[in-house]
């Protein structure tokens, strides 16, 4: 898009949507509820879906810059400084752990600019294309672009605790089916169980044994639904030491029984 000196972004409230403008040639002054920035070329800023965002100012320069909607079910948190896009989980899924966070940032200077450039006039182009022909090449572009923007906030925010999270995690899908306490984590990981426990709610929202209870029943869902196997060999198999004690977790989580729930996907 273009805009000429003393245009302006229109004024919009509660959109539904993220709004990523990526500026290549002048500037945008752009306000959300009281926060404003000056997007040069460049600059990315991320609008968030809820808020209400609108022109502090005109343009004072020709200005060219690119307007992108995307849509996550997640809502960032309050005053947070980044916007966090993450894997919406519902009810009643076969996975509530297998979700991939992305932190991207709010207010942001490109190193790969001409690349992101790139990616969108690529966009563009497919968008006039048959929807058939280019549905799933405008995901991979659209995945490319967030992956550049994502891996720049990687490597100025990769926090120790967001570090120490992923390996607990990657711990506990490689062990899932053992015994696993808060002490096996701290001599595994080499770091004290609270700092570990701080670390996974921060990241996760939940302690290491909440993320272990919830894993087992994850795969014990996938089980269900992929084999034939006794419950009860469902529960020992994913670590549940007790079939009766896994089939009450399973209903307080689910709402619903394991042999319910393998009724929904069996004709």
């Amino acid at each position: 898009m273009f805009y000429s000196p003393g245009e302006q972004h229109p004024d919009r409230n509660r959109i539904g949507v993220f709004d990523l403008l990526v500026v290549e040639s002048g500037k945008l002054y752009i306000g959300e509820e009281g926060h404003h920035w000056e997007v040069s070329s460049g600059q990315i800023l991320i609008l968030c879906p809820d808020k209400y965002h609108y022109a502090v100012k005109p343009c004072d320069e020709e200005t060219c810059f690119y307007w992108l909607h995307f849509k996550e079910a997640y809502r960032p948190e309050e005053g947070d400084t980044r916007s966090s896009v993450s894997n919406f989980r519902e009810k009643a899924k076969l996975s509530r752990t297998d979700s991939y966070h992305m932190m991207l940032p709010k207010y942001e200077y490109l190193n790969e600019a001409v690349q992101v450039y790139a990616l969108i006039q690529r966009l563009i182009r497919l968008s006039t294309e048959h929807r058939s022909q280019a549905f799933w090449q405008e995901q991979q572009l659209f995945v490319d672009l967030l992956k550049i923007i994502e891996n720049k906030q990687e490597l100025e925010v990769l926090s120790p605790s967001l570090q120490l999270a992923e390996m607990t995690e990657a711990y506990i899908k490689r062990h899932y089916r053992s015994r696993i306490s808060n002490r096996d984590l701290s001599e595994a990981l080499h770091f004290h169980s609270n700092y570990i426990t701080r670390c996974m709610q921060e990241v996760f929202h939940c302690t290491p044994m909440a993320y272990l209870h919830q894993y087992r029943l994850d795969q014990a869902k996938l089980l269900l639904v992929k084999t034939d196997w006794t419950v009860t060999r469902i529960a020992e198999y994913v670590g549940f030491q007790h079939s009766p004690y896994f089939s009450s977790c399973f209903k307080k989580q689910e709402g619903i029984s394991p042999m319910q729930f393998r009724k929904q996907y069996v004709k």
